[in-house]
């Protein structure tokens, strides 16, 4: 039995073509190897995924591959497509990339955080010995003036300073 208008669904009552078949223009069947993958309500997925690989080469891949594999398949295709999209020389490689740069710079930045921790709890006892602790007569609220000497830096642009006389240039390698 043959749909009428419409211009034929993929199975019987159904309402539209797989967004490939809408793209393609064609009649979507039964055994549309596109239609579980590339629903009629998100015609974009196929659609970039058509312009960077190509409606055969996609069609040959998916018959290829078995049917438990098809679904990630897609999934990097499209992830691929939209990033080719938008970076069309580097694709999913320049994200990627970028993202490996700030997980580079994020862990020199937590090293350096660490090693400033040390070096506080290090001083942190001689302060107090040296009378000068939170609950000292003779604090006055500000650091000791060893700690304020000209060597002294600040630190991520906070008001806290340090005294970076002691550190090597092996503790930063």
């Amino acid at each position: 039995m043959k749909e009428q208008g419409g211009g034929g669904g993929r199975k019987q009552g159904a309402a539209s073509p797989c967004a490939a078949c809408k793209l393609l223009r064609r009649r979507c069947a039964q055994d549309c190897v596109f239609a579980p993958y590339f629903p009629a309500d998100e015609p974009h997925k196929f659609a970039n995924v058509h312009r960077v690989f190509g409606a055969s080469n996609v069609n040959k891949m998916l018959q290829d591959l078995p049917m438990h594999q098809r679904r990630d398949a897609v999934s990097s295709m499209v992830y691929e497509a939209n990033a080719r999209v938008r970076d069309p020389v580097y694709g999913c490689v320049g994200a990627i990339s970028s993202l490996q740069q700030q997980i580079d710079v994020l862990q020199a930045q937590l090293a350096i955080a660490q090693a400033e921790v040390v070096h506080l709890k290090m001083r942190q006892p001689n302060y107090i010995s040296n009378g000068m602790g939170p609950n000292s007569p003779t604090n006055s609220g500000s650091p000791p003036s060893k700690v304020m000497d000209s060597q002294a830096k600040p630190i991520f642009g906070m008001d806290m300073v340090v005294d970076q006389t002691s550190y090597d240039d092996s503790m930063w390698s």
